[in-house]
């Protein structure tokens, strides 16, 4: 019976539709919008260097195209595909709201009578050019700061530090709310969490001068109260609660909160662990300790081939809380070398020539080669959370075919004690039983080692096992490219038969670095400083009663990390190889022939060589090989400074230097002077970078130069001696000059080294 009703509503509805469609259709038409335009670019006229104008871009909406990365920047160029490239269109909504930021962000600055004007510059019909033209006017400068508080809290050099309000300068709020907050986290940390800092100023607007007043008040004294744990599952609240920095009773501080939170995470047992402390004016704080745990177990496993080691593959487990108490278990294991017997030299695998110069059986090299290691970590060790304690066990088969293979197995210790913030120290002892089988030439190569004393202990099991203590500090801002503080570690070390080593002597290490923010905006002034001696002990198993010191500890210097002039590790005591093949055209110093097929070798002359077309050898066809030293100096410093109109670039140069030292037996013998520390080879060399800040850190680009003359350096080769390869050094050193036998251009252009890696040097 409310069909006809229904009828009539329908029929009203088409009627009233039917006069409203002439109005929509016309309003469509006169309503229609054209696509924004694109921004090629902004330009702010008028801004002087008393502005960063990186932050300034930042503080408004309009952005420009542009490429997503630098290294995209010839893609963007010619292929602007929106991969590449970053699109940003003018928003006129926002656009008209652009003034009022740039204004507030120039009054923030200290410039408060700051004046705008916009335009914007068609270019084309999809293009256009965003211009914002300024004029500063005079700054408001600081005259007179006064800041109260109490001495017998904070030392007035700590204060001086702190403040960021500097007299002569312009009145910068950002400035000011540094200050204010750097002030409340310092009393925050002495214990004083509802500390007052109360900030004012008088701002003359004729004089454009200001006037700032700062007065610390600590109020009470404040202390942890109740420890509330929320959100814990399997996971006990008695693990979290050792994992805090502080306990009941404790002063409040803040360094304990974030050292507490850094528990937490590193722990690996929580997506979330957030540490609240309702606001309240107390003296006693309750702690809420919010947590959302992670699974707590992870394994993973992998597979893969190359042509040299056949098959390979790989598996890792890790148990997060093993019993409980947030103990952590970490097993892994690799294989390579599998099926190596039935895939040798079949399709696209390397052939493994048959070669039983090294050990006596050239199917060794074809068994399959393993590393396994389990480790277990106990933190908040005697439930103390600044205490960790790891044990863990190791084994190796590694194989290079036909030159080297490397068994070794042991354990190791370590007990961890957290000093302060970000400065544990260490104890740990290692104990390792190492075999490496190879013949004299890989030693001397890869070891840096050719007498023949040190290389019969290195072919039999040697026990390696050193007792180290180690303290380190970072006192940085960043951890990827610190701008102001300092980190330093030092280390002792010592094997001898008190620690179960065949390798016998006393190490000790040293380095630090130091920071500072020095001239332009953002740029650093940077040092670094290592110092080191080792001293081989004699009474050691199977060493003949010789002091013997294994290649692994002594020191090195040269390449990204070091000196940038040199290569890498190519700095200090230094023997040259040569194929014995090279030595065909030598003579003798009687004018013989050189005999390359006996010990004869021995007596032939390195210099002036010629190849089979009678043409001279440069000095590129000798191998240096590193010996590494007893003792090291080593230091350097490097400015680093943005570049101008290129975001996320900057440039460095520094200046590195080092003394290895070569004298064995007794490094602190006859010490008159610092020189007397190192007697061995040094060098000072000066260089340039440039560093690209990406997101994994800076990609470093360094050119050292190297003003080393030439040396005369001992030369070894190798024959073939009851069927295995044996080293035989020449008894007439080479005269090797590290810009070879160029001229010209060439001589200038080799005394460059090149060094690209990720991460500052130091």
């Amino acid at each position: 019976m409310h069909l006809p009703r229904r009828l009539g509503r329908l029929a009203l509805a088409l009627v009233a539709s039917a006069f409203a469609a002439p109005n929509l259709a016309a309003q469509l038409v006169h309503t229609t919008v054209e696509p924004a335009p694109e921004v090629s670019a902004v330009a702010f006229e008028g801004a002087t260097k008393a502005i960063d104008l990186k932050e300034l871009a930042l503080n408004i909406y309009t952005e420009p195209t542009r490429c997503r990365s630098m290294v995209l920047t010839p893609f963007c160029k010619f292929f602007p595909y929106r991969g590449f490239v970053e699109r940003h269109y003018l928003n006129r909504q926002e656009f008209k709201r652009e003034v009022l930021r740039i204004r507030v962000f120039y009054y923030r600055e200290g410039y408060r009578e700051a004046q705008v004007d916009t335009s914007i510059v068609k270019l084309d019909d999809r293009h256009v050019k965003v211009v914002f033209r300024i004029t500063e006017g005079l700054p408001t400068v600081v005259t007179d700061v006064n800041i109260t508080y109490d001495s017998t809290l904070i030392s007035r050099k700590k204060v001086g530090q702190l403040n960021q309000v500097l007299v002569g300068r312009p009145f910068d709020l950002f400035e000011m709310d540094s200050t204010r907050l750097q002030f409340q986290n310092e009393l925050w940390e002495l214990g004083y969490a509802d500390a007052l800092v109360d900030t004012s100023s008088v701002i003359d607007e004729v004089a454009h001068t200001a006037r700032v007043q700062i007065r610390l008040v600590p109020n009470h004294l404040t202390t942890v109260g109740d420890i509330v744990v929320q959100g814990t599952e399997q996971v006990t609240q008695r693990t979290v609660l050792n994992s805090l920095g502080f306990r009941q009773g404790d002063v409040f501080r803040r360094s304990a909160v974030l050292e507490s939170q850094r528990n937490l995470y590193e722990s690996n047992l929580f997506k979330l662990a957030a540490l609240e402390v309702p606001p309240t004016f107390d003296s006693v704080k309750t702690v809420s300790v919010v947590v959302r745990e992670a699974p707590l177990h992870e394994a993973r496993i992998g597979g893969g081939f190359n042509t040299v080691d056949f098959l390979q593959t790989e598996g890792r487990f890790t148990h997060y809380n093993l019993f409980g108490g947030a103990r952590r278990l970490d097993i892994s294991a690799t294989a390579g070398n599998l099926g190596a017997g039935s895939l040798n030299g079949k399709g696209l695998f390397k052939r493994v020539a048959e070669d039983s110069t090294t050990t006596g059986d050239a199917v060794d090299f074809l068994q399959p080669t393993w590393q396994t290691s389990i480790e277990l970590r106990q933190p908040a060790f005697l439930q103390r959370p600044r205490n960790a304690l790891a044990i863990g066990v190791f084994a190796q088969r590694r194989a290079v075919p036909a030159v080297v293979i490397d068994r070794g197995y042991g354990g190791n210790l370590t007990y961890t004690r957290t000093l302060a913030f970000r400065a544990p120290a260490s104890l740990s002892y290692r104990f390792e039983v190492t075999r490496v089988e190879a013949g004299g030439p890989y030693f001397c190569v890869n070891f840096g080692v050719c007498d023949t004393t040190t290389i019969s202990a290195l072919r039999g099991h040697q026990r390696l096992s050193p007792l180290t203590a180690q303290v380190q500090v970072d006192r940085s801002d960043q951890p990827l490219a610190p701008t102001s503080g300092y980190t330093a570690r030092a280390e002792l070390e010592h094997a001898s038969s008190l620690t179960v080593s065949d390798y016998r002597y006393n190490r000790a290490y040293a380095e630090g670095a130091l920071y500072t923010r020095l001239g332009a905006k953002n740029a650093v002034f940077a040092s670094h400083l290592r110092l080191g001696f080792v001293r081989p002990l004699a009474g050691g198993a199977g060493t003949g009663g010789e002091p013997v010191l294994h290649p692994r500890k002594r020191f090195y210097a040269g390449g990204s990390q070091s000196v940038r002039g040199y290569g890498e590790n190519q700095l200090g005591p230094r023997i040259l190889t040569i194929p014995r093949a090279l030595l065909a055209n030598a003579v003798t110093a009687s004018g013989a022939p050189c005999d390359i097929n006996s010990d004869a070798i021995r007596l032939c002359i390195p210099n002036n060589l010629t190849g089979p077309d009678k043409k001279p050898l440069g000095d590129d066809n000798f191998t240096p090989r590193p010996l590494g030293g007893t003792s090291l100096i080593e230091g350097s410093v490097e400015y680093r400074f943005p570049l101008p109109f290129l975001e996320n670039l900057g440039g460095a140069v520094f200046v590195d230097g080092a003394a290895v030292g070569e004298k064995v037996l007794d490094p602190l013998g006859n010490v008159r002077t610092l020189a007397d520390l190192v007697r061995g080879t040094g060098a000072i060399t000066p260089g340039f970078g440039v560093r690209y800040y990406s997101a994994v850190g800076p990609i470093r680009v360094d050119v050292g130069f190297n003003p080393s003359r030439a040396e005369n350096l001992a030369v070894v080769t190798e024959v073939v001696r009851n069927g295995k390869l044996e080293i035989i050094p020449l008894e007439i050193p080479k005269r090797f000059s590290p810009v070879g036998t160029s001229s010209g251009i060439g001589s200038v252009l080799n005394r460059f080294t090149l060094h690209l890696s990720i991460g500052q040097a130091y």
